[in-house]
């Protein structure tokens, strides 16, 4: 390929992202306008959101399957998923149940406010799909079976999405589905500062990946809602640099989809040949399959994870990541010991 070959290749290929980044930011500004008004008070729509709940369809599994959030996993949590292994009762602190909790709030408040904009914006170019019972695309209306055949295996999508969005492009009248990922922060306001938010994170975006094939769709918006605040008013300097919501734009393409069915394909191959794959101790602390993956661990596998770890002690990772490999191991030795009692 020539180096004029390469550059049109380049440009090509820019341009989807910077069209996918164009919708986020609009659909930043169009939360922004929103929640900048006068409250709205919208009691029929209030009612029909409860309305569709109460009735709203059931899908169930058809396996084998995995779930859009599962993309990035521990692949040999994954492996026991597929065996149907018997998921942990994983002890759970307070503040852990009303962080989740907090979460999906947020989550429903987007949803909610997006529909109301819907009724209530005129100007509103962002809006949820329809399905054919005519409710919103989202959640419990939104989840699917989605067959898909990969590195020789025939196996499911199965789950729902935050939504799927058609966006009205101001400019042109061009109409696009869009995807719409919500995910919260809540430790601190600087999580969705500009500097310390530079991209999505790598799962989300492995996460919506999965949903793009899902529901077909190429653009996705990636929106991060930060349940902490600096202050009650901000000068604008300091809203530009340290914003309580950011939106990232994202475009996918099949080879992006096709990266991670690889790595789906691995998992029932290991399933296929009865060889449980390395346990990933970056994904320890939201594996809830910890005592499966751990007592089948063979003991050249513990020595390894050992070793691992007392490199990770020594490296220059900063101090909280080295304590997660660190408690991580701590656990893996407790769930051993009583697994031998």
């Amino acid at each position: 390929m020539s180096a004029a070959q390469a550059l049109r290749t380049e440009i090509a290929e820019a341009a989807p992202q910077e069209k996918a980044q164009a919708i986020a930011d609009d659909f930043t500004r169009q939360l922004d306008a929103w929640y900048s008004r006068p409250e709205t008070f919208d009691n029929d729509l209030d009612r029909q959101i409860a309305k569709w709940y109460a009735d709203a369809p059931n899908v169930f599994p058809k396996r084998p399957y995995f779930s859009p959030s599962s993309a990035t996993d521990c692949p040999r949590a994954q492996y026991f998923k597929q065996l149907r292994a018997k998921k942990d009762a994983q002890p759970k602190q307070p503040h852990q149940g009303r962080w989740a909790g907090i979460g999906t709030v947020i989550g429903g408040m987007i949803q909610r406010d997006v529909l109301a904009m819907e009724r209530n914006m005129p100007d509103a170019t962002f809006r949820f799909e329809r399905t054919e019972r005519g409710e919103p695309m989202f959640e419990d209306f939104a989840k699917v079976n989605t067959p898909v055949t990969h590195g020789g295996h025939a196996f499911h999508l199965f789950g729902t999405c935050d939504g799927i969005m058609t966006y009205v492009d101001p400019e042109t009248g061009e109409v696009l589905r869009v995807g719409l990922e919500i995910k919260s922060k809540q430790t601190t306001s600087a999580k969705t500062s500009q500097y310390s938010m530079r991209t999505p994170e790598e799962k989300h975006v492995a996460q919506c990946a999965v949903y793009s094939r899902m529901y077909n769709v190429d653009y996705y918006v990636i929106l991060y809602v930060n349940a902490s605040k600096k202050k009650w008013s901000y000068e604008p300097e300091e809203y530009a640099d340290t914003p309580d919501i950011r939106a990232f734009g994202v475009y996918f393409t099949d080879s992006d989809r096709e990266a991670i069915f690889d790595g789906f394909s691995d998992i029932l191959d290991a399933v296929k040949a009865k060889t449980p794959p390395p346990l990933s101790l970056e994904n320890w602390t939201f594996n809830n399959f910890k005592t499966a993956c751990v007592t089948s661990l063979s003991e050249d596998e513990l020595a390894d994870i050992r070793a691992k770890v007392a490199k990770v002690r020594k490296s220059g990772l900063p101090e909280f990541k080295k304590r997660n490999y660190t408690d991580a191991l701590a656990e893996i030795e407790d769930i051993r010991k009583e697994a031998d009692a």
